[in-house]
């Protein structure tokens, strides 16, 4: 992942002397950057502002000969990475989970947004046999009334983990399959309730505005907006028309065990502001990790280290 991206700091150096760096200087310096960035997905707004962020940093410093240049821009370029991650905050779904079991004796409630193909019906069984784990109990609520077969998806994954699935037929009202899940955790004193929702284009007025329902019926402590790496720029635009309508609070992005490129992480959370949480990394159970922005931001420089 990001090849390019290690052999252009190779080269980087090229362009610096022992004199001050000027703008000129650092746009030179950035052109290669720019191609490899743009070759792993991070988007255009996303590269402008490293581009303008490097610049602040960088000109006006003199580099000598007793520093290593390739170092002082890939480290420059490091910490403003980490700062996209960091001004988006971190959010610890199970202490939340807890606290709230805790004070209130209440079920948490957690919606799962996305468009179809996405993996979310999957990641949602991954976030139960997660909780597990942890000993905090859920039951899932078939939301998607939509798509032939989703009742029947989710109803087997959630059979395999032994965890109760609240459904309706086909057509009813999510926002009201949404509401008997949480009125049944209430009344059996599940930990969490986790809804899964029927995959929508952003471009759908009507599946967005029904989604909007969803979120006003059922007021969810939270809701998941679950993106597919691989599928680049177009997650960004997903995920800020998503956010437009149910202002969702953290991010899970699938597929990422095949993300050869990863531009994604670093821009959906620069447009949104929100915090990725997990990461699908295949198709078990178990692939479901939590995301580390220092290890992937030193895999995007470096070129090594896990994500």
């Amino acid at each position: 992942m990001f090849d390019r991206l290690k052999k252009a700091f190779s080269n980087i150096v090229k362009g610096l002397s022992e004199k001050e760096l000027s703008e000129a200087d650092i746009d030179k310096v950035f052109s290669e950057i720019e191609i490899a960035l743009l070759e792993s997905d991070v988007a255009h707004e996303t590269i402008t502002y490293l581009h303008d962020t490097l610049k602040r940093e960088l000109v006006g410093k003199r580099f000598d000969k007793s520093r290593d240049n390739e170092s002082i821009v890939k480290d420059t370029l490091k910490d403003i990475m980490i700062s996209i991650f960091n001004n988006a905050g971190t959010l610890d779904i199970i202490e939340r989970i807890n606290s709230k079991k805790d004070r209130e004796k209440e079920p948490y409630t957690i919606l799962f947004l996305g468009i179809n193909g996405t993996g979310k019906t999957t990641t949602i069984a991954k976030f139960a046999n997660m909780l597990r784990k942890h000993n905090i109990s859920s039951v899932i609520v078939a939301g998607d009334t939509h798509r032939a077969g989703a009742i029947e998806q989710i109803t087997e994954h959630a059979t395999r983990l032994g965890i109760k699935v609240i459904a309706q037929r086909y057509g009813a009202d999510p926002a009201a399959v949404g509401r008997d899940g949480v009125l049944y955790a209430k009344a059996h004193r599940v930990d969490t309730v986790l809804i899964d929702t029927a995959g929508r284009m952003q471009t759908s007025r009507n599946l967005m505005d029904e989604m909007a329902k969803i979120v006003r019926v059922v007021k969810p402590d939270l809701k998941i907006f679950v993106g597919d790496s691989l599928a680049g720029n177009d997650t960004i635009m997903q995920a800020r028309e998503f956010l437009r309508y149910t202002d969702f609070n953290a991010i899970i992005l699938t597929k990422s065990d095949s993300d050869y490129k990863g531009g994604s992480a670093l821009s959906i959370v620069h447009v949104t502001n929100k915090p990725i949480v997990y990461l699908g990394v295949g198709q078990g159970y178990d692939d479901l990790v939590p995301f580390n922005a220092e290890e992937f931001v030193e895999q995007i420089v470096e070129g090594n280290g896990k994500r």
